[in-house]
């Protein structure tokens, strides 16, 4: 033998066998050799596993994986069972193997290692079946095949037939396998090592994920959070096996579906592919699996398999939840194809499963719907929608509309809950885009008899398929009606007004739909087309768009009941609405075919409105199109019928708003050709209750209709011929009218006025008859003259009005005593008073007045006394009256000519009625009005603005004003910087009357001027203004120093700022004043016809400046401006998008500009319009300004000015909108997600964010702090994490209300605790959303973040001081140590030692919430880490003085340690178990509750104690002697406990290791519950077998015991006496008499001697004196009597002993004490039981007598007394001789308590004394 091979050592000789062996296996080439093989030396080999030297354990695992690993993957495929045992060989192999650090290098290069990098299929292999180990169930199947798994799956995981390979059970099982849950967690930790790629453990980090067993689905969820990102979830090849693991495989050897958990993982990541969506028969069968009603699931074969039934409850629940969001997935994401195969079925499975669980109505009682399968129900609706939704043409648009028809009757009779509603209604909508796409014109129909069919049905009533209605439909309905049918649908119109029929019983939405419905505006805007048309006119010719046909619409509203009753019943509060669109639509048709269509916006009906009251062609277009649809042969006509109807909504105001069918009435007959009049005409008689009737609107309408109707023909009817006469009656008696007598002398007076002017006009020749006109004009001058009511008053104003204004009543036929100046005196007086009708009526009668001979000299003349009592209401500072004053100068001008008066030609005579000739009056008034615009009288100057702005727009057709409109472009000019805003206003649309009259020059003019006072510097439209003019009220505009009121200021404060331009701005703040909008003004009289024209060729053509300064001006804060602006900008911008596009980077330059401007209102409105401006757009297109933005944006934030802020603010959350969407969408583009978050993030953390004073800041910085961590991927927020988490952490205390602390430290006065304060804070930052945040921002960590967090939360800890924060890094702690335990683990040592510092906090919820913390850190710390641990709560528990609290934290880490890790406590329970038993017996109830449960939790029995009886002993002995005597009295507690946990026998070096310690814990003084102590002392006696084979320590026990009998301590001593007892009986080799009596002889007398003493409560709660010492003398007389051995006593000495014992006994029975008593009897029993040797002697005989005598001697005896004195009589008369003295006494005893004892078991007792006295019963 060679020198190198004698002196190889152990070490290297073991790792040459283990390599000899590893080549033997390796060259195996069958099985049978390698079944040889492995029977020889793999348990040898496996023992090396275990070998002392660490190089071969290290060398035996790693080495040995490579050689089982590779070939793998080529081995199955020729021997698959030589495969299986070499792969439970490695599986065997993980249990020992210790896988390096995560992340570590040797972590890294473990896959090089194993040689799995250039052997990729056999990791793939490798991976796979472990995989297949984690599906492998840990219950015994009892089919051949398992969920997720093969038959042959099993079979090798079984190694085809080794049933008993696997340990499946717990702990007891006696199966030598390996335990099948630890292998399953193993292999998951080799999985998540570096020796395989994330692709590799995908599928089987998914099985375990969805594992029951925590710790597997934990470390499954860490790999599968990291894998998934890496993973293509598109790879067809992936989505096969994952469908293929859902739903098992065909045939009696296939694979069982997955379990549930697993199956809702999987759909889950079905959910994030679009490839998914293709899997057409896989996707059917899912669904219809997991619809199948519970227990009746199909096995591969066909057959029934109960076995595989799903369960009912959670797990259920939840696949169903996640199978609806898939669903839903494939309907949006599902090709068109894929979903013309799948939808149809789907939808047929889901209506199936909905109809079996009772549709539409449920009974939850007798189904036994629970609420998952609610739930279920809710979402099996939406998903019917969605899908319905992706494949209309199979599903929905089809004739019969049966998918529809059933959503709808599922909507009104489904009985399910409100949440099923929902969820329908959500289908519907669903539903609503594919019919709104329909062309079929039979879908079309039947669509239309559904809706309204639905708006029929009512709640509670049958329907005609027999189900109750419990829901209305009228609000789907009516959103169908609007979305999926075009605007010229009659019918949808009808639905329309149903939906308004109810009126105020309907609820708002209904209504709001209805008239939605009706306005073409709302209708486009609801459905929009694809793309948008250049201008709405154009959209509106689409053949959606277009208008219904008028006819149609009057025949479907109108035409289609049998009376007028039953046609307002059908339509209800919808009559008025029908008749109101029938006349627009009419009048739109009308003016459409003349080409001047209405412009079809929001104001849709004003536009309608203002082209009939003002537009004299469109008036003529109208009168021209209803003579052409109206033949005169056609009595039917529907123009009539509309008249018709319209008349039934005026006459009967039942049926909505009356007044508005009247108006359209009056508005229509004022149209309408005379042949059409003619026919309604013969009905006017219905009009005479409206008349007379209450309402002032509804009397004013009627009378009106009445003169047109009335008037017609050549005669007059009967009808009116009677009701005139009715009429002059009532007139006649007007002096005398009261009440309502008065409303029909209104009525009265107004119908014959509107008759005779009307009637006049139209016949010349007419006459009321006889003197009945002079009668009626005469009446009414009169009424006028002297009248006082109100009502009265305006009924001759009105008549005298008409009659001027028709030529009836003109100054040669006023009726004396009455003329021309005394009437015009009185319309004076009225119109001083501010009645507008007076002033109109001046106007009117001055047209009838001559201009006279003398010039323009017209002050003689009646007509120069009107228009001077015109000019003089200028004082009237009403700009409604002015208005009136110009509309009647007008008229005084002009007559006929002028525009104000075309609404009022209501017949057609084809002339123009009589009015004076007009040849000077205009020019007159003209050149007065524009000499007075420029006087400086307010009043006048008003008045004059308007009054010519109403000549210009009334009169400006005429020679006179077109000769003078650059006078008049000159006078509105100086009102352009007038003080008061309605003169502004006014002039501004004098100014686009001017530039509608004027050419091309005066246009451009007017342009230049205007633009300039946006963009330039210089004063375009100023006027003539002083340093003097006042422009403002004072203090309107405060500017720090004063008020900006005159011109000079505000030059002063333009040339302070640098911009002259601000002269204009200020001028711009005049308001727009209501006057305006109550005239639709803007439309007739603003700014937009100026700059639409001037836009397309004029000046603004060329320069584009306007736009950057009017989009900000949109914005302005003032609400009129902004409003003003925007109506330039609707007429300057026809196409805003490409606008904004092509002058975008102007704009925004501008805005960014502006932003921090001097003047708040601007940098309010820059905040505002970029907010405007970047939503919606591409973030490329203003990514190059983002930084900017959010600079200058956190700027403002701050700003002085609290509107700002709000807009900034509001700024703010339009860009945290836009950089969650970039979040959501994974837009890494140039980092910019990142560089948003830069930005965002440090401002939402600012004390201008979270800690902002202003909770509605906070709470918006939390909700988007929250939106930006929910919306991010872990690439781009993981930079931010640590930051984000600590400062978060500490805003957990910011954010908490102040109360919160006043109410802590005040809690007594609230009748509460302050720790139930702190429950309910731990409560409320548990679930708190900023904990939700830090969660997701953990779940992002990977190992390099993780490093930086590290500082972050020591910084954390050391600084956060509130209670919230505290809390909230502990638990961040205990989540990083359980869901993210792989990158925390090489950090747990540092912070289980950083914690031990935080569990000393002075409140209790964060001590105990850092001690949690600990212990689940404890979970991945190092051994020597968690010993430290131990070690530090020891010394926190023996060195921290006499604080209770620190004792109780130490109880609290050991207890969270033995709780959170319980593994690695009970890997190291010899180091902390006996620490744990001595802490237990801590005085302090709480620290004892605490280790007494982490004891009983983690030991067997009470015995366990042996097992660390040392330790126990060595570290309490130490301490038994300690100056703190919570300490000292712990520890011999401790002692004594220990001692009576070691049963009945204790062994000789078990109490040779206790008795020191057990006899120095009862050294010193007495103490509360030494008694304990000295309990366990004699059961040590008892016990153990000292006092025998030691005679040193039985001498010493004696002593001990004799010493602590003589104690003084009144408590303790009634104990020691006790343990006396016991202890001499245990003692048995001495003679105790002498020693007890001389003990207990003189504390016997005294006791019996102190009967008088006073009975003391104790201090401590404890027993008070008087039965303190009751059970002081009990057990004395007890012990004494136990004393007494008759064995080693002789005779004499044995009677002496009982005499004197008998005397004691004499003086205590005296005291006549139960307990005494029983004492006694005890004693007496334990001695007679003594006497069974004990030869009987006279004096013997004679003292036991009397002995016996005592046990019936004792007086009212209790019970529980007779049965011990019976049992200790039966003892004495078992040893006692017939005929002894104390048998007789016996005897005579028993015999006489037979016959008195009444209790069956105390007789019982008796009688076994009488047998043992020798008797028979």
């Amino acid at each position: 033998m060679s020198r190198s091979t004698t002196t190889e050592t152990p070490e290297a000789k073991e790792l040459a066998l283990v390599g000899k062996v590893e080549l033997r296996i390796a060259l195996t080439d069958s099985d049978a050799k390698l079944e040889s093989m492995l029977n020889t030396y793999l348990a040898p080999l496996l023992l090396k596993l275990a070998s002392d030297h660490v190089s071969v354990r290290n060398k035996e695992r790693l080495d040995l994986l490579p050689t089982l690993m590779h070939g793998l993957a080529e081995n199955f495929a020729e021997s698959p069972t030589h495969t299986a045992s070499l792969f439970n060989v490695i599986l065997k192999l993980l249990h020992h193997l210790v896988l390096p650090l995560r992340g570590s290098a040797e972590d890294v290069d473990l896959r090089l290692r194993l040689g799995l990098t250039e052997r990729i299929p056999d990791a793939e292999f490798v991976a796979t079946w472990l995989g297949k180990v984690i599906l492998f169930p840990t219950s015994t199947p009892a089919t051949k095949c398992c969920p997720g798994l093969s038959a042959g799956d099993c079979d090798f995981l079984k190694l085809y037939g080794k049933n008993d390979l696997w340990t499946l059970g717990g702990p007891g099982n006696s199966s030598s396998g390996m335990n099948l849950t630890e292998t399953k967690v193993i292999s998951a930790k080799f999985l998540s090592s570096g020796a395989f790629t994330e692709a590799e453990r995908f599928l089987p980090a998914l099985y375990a994920s969805a594992d029951s067993n925590s710790r597997l689905s934990e470390l499954g969820e860490d790999m599968l959070k990291r894998a998934t990102p890496v993973v293509s979830l598109e790879d067809h090849l992936l989505l096969t096996r994952l469908f293929t693991v859902y739903l098992g495989t065909r045939g009696a050897t296939g694979s069982l579906p997955a379990r549930r958990s697993l199956q809702t993982k999987i759909l889950a990541l079905f959910c994030k592919s679009k490839g998914s969506a293709t899997f057409v028969p896989q996707i059917l069968q899912i669904v219809k699996e997991a619809l199948e009603p519970q227990g009746q699931v199909f096995n591969h074969m066909g057959s029934q398999h109960l076995g595989a039934a799903p369960k009912q409850g959670l797990d259920l629940a939840k696949l169903r939840a996640q199978l609806f969001t898939f669903t839903n997935w494939v309907a949006r994401m599902g090709s068109g194809e894929s979903l013309g195969a799948l939808a149809p079925t789907l939808v047929n499975d889901l209506r199936t499963y909905i109809e079996a669980q009772g549709w539409p109505q449920v009974n939850n009682e007798s189904s036994g719907l629970s609420l998952g399968e609610l739930r279920s129900r809710s979402y099996c609706y939406e998903s019917i929608g969605l899908l319905a939704e992706a494949c209309p043409s199979e599903l929905l648009v089809e004739p019969n509309l049966d998918l529809l028809r059933w959503l709808f009757n599922s909507l009104s009779a489904d009985t399910s809950g409100t949440d099923t509603s929902i969820s329908i209604e959500q289908a519907l909508s669903s539903v609503l885009s594919p019919f709104a796409k329909n062309t079929d014109k039979d879908v079309e129909h039947a669509l239309t008899d559904l809706l309204l069919h639905n708006m029929s049905l009512i709640i509670g009533e049958t329907g005609a398929d027999g189900n109750v209605i419990v829901r209305a439909t009228r609000y789907v309905a009516v959103r169908f009606a609007n979305r999926c049918l075009p605007f010229h649908n009659v019918r949808a119109r009808l639905l329309d007004v149903l939906a308004q029929k109810d009126g105020p019983r309907e609820r708002g939405e209904v209504l709001e739909e209805g008239r939605r419905g009706l306005d073409p505006y709302w209708y486009r805007n609801l459905n929009p087309l694809g793309s948008s048309p250049s201008t709405r006119n154009d959209a509106l010719e689409t053949s959606r768009y277009k208008m219904p046909n008028f006819a149609d619409l009057t025949q479907e509203f109108f035409m289609g009941q049998d009376t007028s009753v039953a046609l307002r019943q059908r339509l209800g509060f919808g009559y008025s609405p029908a008749i109101t669109f029938c006349r627009c639509v009419l009048l739109h048709q009308a003016l459409t075919s003349e080409d001047q269509s209405p412009v079809v916006d929001a104001e849709w009906k004003k536009n309608i409105d203002a082209m009939i009251s003002n537009d004299e062609r469109g008036r003529m277009e109208i009168k021209s199109h209803l003579e052409n649809m109206c033949p005169a042969a056609d009595d039917r006509h529907y123009l009539s019928n509309f008249l018709y109807a319209a008349l039934e909504g005026l006459t009967n105001p039942s049926s909505g708003d009356s007044d508005s069918s009247g108006n359209c009435l009056l508005e229509i007959c004022s149209l309408s050709p005379g042949h059409v009049l003619d026919e309604i005409a013969s009905r006017v008689s219905e009009l005479r209750d409206i008349i007379f009737a209450n309402r002032h609107s509804s009397r004013s309408i009627a009378s009106h209709i009445f003169g047109i109707l009335a008037s017609r023909g050549e005669s007059t009817s009967p009808e009116v011929e009677s009701l005139l006469h009715q009429f002059s009656r009532k007139i006649e008696k007007w002096s005398d009218a009261v009440g309502a007598e008065v409303h029909g002398v209104h009525g009265s007076v107004l119908s014959t006025a509107y008759l005779l002017s009307r009637k006049k006009y139209l016949r010349n020749d007419y006459n009321l008859g006889g003197d009945a006109e002079s009668a009626f004009v005469r009446s009414v001058l009169t009424m006028l003259s002297t009248g006082r009511d109100k009502e009265l008053l305006e009924a001759a104003t009105l008549a005298v009005d008409q009659l001027c204004l028709f030529g009836i009543l003109t100054s040669g036929t006023i009726p004396v005593p009455y003329d021309v100046l005394s009437l015009v005196d009185k319309l004076k007086a009225r119109a001083e008073d501010g009645d507008d009708n007076s002033v109109l009526t001046l106007g009117h009668l001055a047209m009838q007045c001559d201009e006279g001979d003398k010039g323009n000299e017209l002050d003689a003349s009646a007509l120069g006394r009107i228009i001077d009592c015109l000019y003089k209401l200028h004082e009237k500072r009403q700009p409604e009256l002015q208005f009136a004053v110009g509309a009647a100068l007008s008229c005084a001008a002009a007559g006929w000519q002028s525009k104000s008066l075309i609404g009022l030609q209501d017949v057609d005579s084809g002339a123009i009625p009589r009015c004076a000739s007009r040849s000077k009056t205009l020019d007159t008034i003209l050149e007065k009005v524009l000499g007075d615009c420029k006087t400086t009288k307010p009043a006048l100057r008003q008045g004059s603005v308007i009054w010519l702005l109403c000549i210009v727009q009334y009169c400006g057709h005429l020679p006179q004003v077109q000769s003078r409109l650059r006078q008049c472009q000159t006078a509105f000019k100086g009102f352009l910087a007038d003080r008061e805003s309605l003169n502004q206003e006014t002039a501004s649309r004098g100014l686009t009357l001017v530039y509608e009259k004027g050419d091309r020059n005066l246009k451009d003019d007017l342009i230049r001027d205007l633009v300039g006072s946006f963009t330039s510097t210089n004063i375009g439209l100023a006027g003539n203004v002083s340093s003097e003019t006042q422009l403002f009220e004072p203090g309107a505009l405060p500017t720090g120093d004063g008020s900006v009121t005159t011109y000079k200021d505000i030059m002063s404060l333009a040339s302070e700022v640098g911009d002259s331009s601000l002269v204009y701005r200020f001028m711009s703040l005049a308001s727009n004043n209501a006057i305006w909008s109550s005239r639709a003004a803007f439309g007739r009289f603003g700014l937009s016809n100026i700059l639409s024209d001037s836009s397309v060729d004029g000046y603004l053509a060329q320069n584009p400046k306007l736009y950057p300064a009017l989009f900000r001006y949109r914005f302005d804060p003032n609400t009129n401006v902004r409003s003003a602006m925007n109506d330039i900008w609707s007429a300057l911008v026809k196409d805003p998008q490409s606008t904004i596009k092509d002058h975008f980077d102007s704009i925004l330059e501008d805005l960014l500009k502006n932003i921090l401007g001097k003047e708040w209102r601007v940098r309010q409105a820059s905040c505002a319009a970029i907010a405007d401006l970047v939503q919606g757009r591409p973030l490329e297109q203003y990514e190059m300004y983002l930084s900017r933005i959010w600079t200058l944006t956190f700027k403002v934030c701050d700003d002085i000015k609290d509107s700002v802020r709000q807009a900034a603010m509001a700024l703010a959350r339009v860009l945290t909108t836009i950089l969650t969407r970039s979040l959501e969408a994974g837009d890494s583009s140039s980092n910019t997600a990142g560089v948003m978050l830069k930005e965002v993030l440090p401002f939402l953390l600012s004390p201008s964010g979270l800690e902002s004073s202003a909770q509605e800041v906070q709470a918006f910085s939390l909700k988007t702090l929250l939106q930006i961590i929910k919306s991010s991927n872990a690439k781009i927020l993981r930079p931010f994490i640590p930051e984000l988490v600590g400062r978060l952490l500490a805003l957990l205390s910011s954010l908490e209300p102040q109360e919160i602390n006043y109410l802590h430290l005040n809690a007594d006065k609230y009748g509460m605790t302050a720790q139930q304060i702190d429950d309910v804070r731990l409560s409320s930052v548990r679930s708190s959303p900023m904990m939700e945040a830090i969660e997701r921002c953990l779940d992002m960590l990977d190992d390099a973040s993780m490093m930086q967090l590290q500082s972050s939360l020591e910084q954390a800890l050391r600084t956060t001081i509130g209670l919230p924060s505290r809390v909230g890094v502990s638990r961040v702690l205990v989540s990083l140590s359980t869901r993210h335990n792989f990158v925390f683990k090489p950090y747990a040592d540092i912070f289980l030692k950083i914690l031990r510092k935080q569990v000393l906090d002075r409140n209790d919820t964060i001590s105990t919430s850092f001690a949690a913390a600990s212990g689940y850190v404890a979970r991945l710390a190092s051994n020597d880490e968690v010993l430290g641990l131990f070690d530090y709560c020891k010394k926190l528990y023996f060195d921290s003085g006499d604080d209770d609290r620190y004792r109780t934290v130490s109880a609290e880490l050991v207890s969270a340690v033995a709780k959170y890790a319980t593994d690695r406590f009970a890997s190291l329970a010899n180091d902390i178990l006996p620490f744990v038993f001595i802490a237990k017996h801590d005085p302090n109830e709480r620290t004892r509750d605490l280790f007494s449960n982490t004891w009983n939790e983690n030991v067997g029995g009470s015995r366990a104690v042996l097992l660390y009886l040392k330790e126990i002993v060595g570290m309490a002995s130490p301490y038994l002697d300690s100056p703190r005597w919570s300490i000292r009295h712990t520890a011999a507690f401790a002692i004594a406990n220990a001692v009576k946990s070691m049963g009945t026998e204790i062994s000789r070096p078990n109490a040779e290791t206790i008795w020191p310690s057990l006899e120095k814990a009862l050294n010193g003084k007495t103490w509360d519950g030494k008694e304990s102590i000295l309990e366990a002392f004699v059961a040590f006696a008892k016990n153990s077998d000292l006092l025998i084979s030691n005679k040193q320590i039985a001498d010493r026990m004696q002593s001990i015991m004799l010493r602590e009998s003589k104690r003084n301590n009144a408590q303790y001593r009634q104990h020691a006496l006790a343990c006396l007892g016991d202890f001499v009986e245990s003692f048995k080799g001495v003679d105790w008499y002498e020693l007890v009596h001389d003990i207990t002889n003189p504390l016997i007398i005294e006791l019996c001697d102190d009967g008088n003493n006073m009975d003391i409560d104790s201090p401590t709660g404890g027993p008070s004196s008087k039965i303190t010492s009751e059970r002081t003398l009990a057990n004395a007389l007890r012990t004494l009597l136990r004393s007494i051995d008759p064995v080693r006593r002789d005779s004499p000495r044995l009677t002496a002993s009982l005499t004197q014992t008998l005397d004691l006994i004499g003086k205590a029975l005296s005291k006549n004490d139960k307990v005494v008593k029983d004492a006694i009897l005890d004693g007496e029993m334990a001695l007679f039981k003594k006497l069974t040797n004990t030869k009987l002697n006279d004096s013997l005989d004679s003292i036991l007598t009397e002995y016996a005598a005592t046990l019936f001697e004792m007086d009212e005896q209790a019970e529980q007394s007779r049965t011990k004195a019976a049992e200790a009589a039966t003892a004495l008369a078992g040893w006692a001789p017939e005929k002894s003295q104390v048998h007789t006494r016996l005897t005579s005893g028993v015999k006489l308590a037979l016959t008195q004892e009444r209790s069956p078991s105390v007789r019982q007792k008796l009688q076994a004394s009488w047998k043992a006295l020798g008797y028979q019963n």
